[in-house]
């Protein structure tokens, strides 16, 4: 997958099934890097690359989520169709959750294969709304915010060079998710499985099963130690969580 919209943290492209993540507000490609080399040596794992961070600094970020599922969906789409046998699934975490729950809308209604599944984490359902908006916070509340939150570096967050990098995408990125509304849609023909840290303070486990709703298939529950970054430190299990849900589904297809 060439393309800057994606990024894979393995020294080549394995040839089982494709797995294409989604990272968080503010968050880049990299956060899934400890995942991609959890996983087993035979997937397919790529991360993407929202603009305006790393690499794509000077490329201005989304302000809002239905151009950004338009552009990511269009991207992905001519890469999944380059590589047509391969099975592929999305895994979002927060606001990644509902990218990757909208590109997949925007995917099946094309001509390519279906997902395998939906792993979607640390999030509510697209009807859940984002509560308290926090786009609207100014930039001390936004900091105070995300250093509760959790699975940033504390020391990047004090460095005034690095604040300077990170916060428009950061700011861009909660604007998104404070004004998306959900339109509505009937229920997805794709497992999903959904994933959240028992004590985090913004999605109460309880709303993480709102997903449920959102797929006449399967649905697979998975509640793990930590809060709403939980991933950082139960990388094994999850990565166990996501090797099952996806051998699953490839191997009922």
């Amino acid at each position: 997958m060439s393309s800057r919209w994606f990024r894979r943290f393995t020294t080549a492209a394995g040839n089982g099934p494709r797995l294409v993540c989604f990272p968080h507000a503010g968050g880049s490609a990299t956060a899934y890097a400890p995942l991609a080399r959890a996983l087993p040596a035979d997937f397919d794992v790529v991360a993407v690359q929202y603009p305006g961070r790393q690499e794509r600094y000077a490329e201005a970020p989304f302000t809002a989520l239905g151009p950004l599922v338009e552009a990511v969906a269009g991207e992905l789409a001519r890469e999944l169709a380059a590589d047509p046998g391969r099975p592929y699934a999305l895994f979002g975490h927060s606001m990644g959750a509902l990218v990757a729950f909208e590109t997949a809308r925007l995917l099946i209604g094309g001509e390519l294969p279906c997902p395998q599944r939906l792993f979607l984490s640390g999030r509510g359902g697209p009807e859940v709304g984002a509560g308290v908006r926090r786009d609207l916070y100014d930039d001390a509340e936004l900091l105070a915010e995300v250093r509760g939150l959790g699975g940033t570096d504390r020391s990047m967050l004090d460095d005034p060079g690095i604040l300077e990098m990170v916060l428009p995408a950061l700011r861009a990125d909660y604007r998104a998710v404070g004004t998306y509304r959900w339109p509505g849609g009937e229920p997805l023909d794709v497992p999903v499985t959904a994933l959240i840290g028992d004590s985090d303070p913004v999605v109460p486990v309880e709303t993480a099963q709102t997903w449920r709703r959102h797929t006449s298939g399967e649905f697979a529950f998975k509640v793990f130690p930590g809060g709403h970054f939980y991933l950082v430190d139960q990388v094994g299990p999850v990565a166990a969580a996501v090797a099952e849900g996806l051998l699953a589904g490839t191997a009922a297809s």
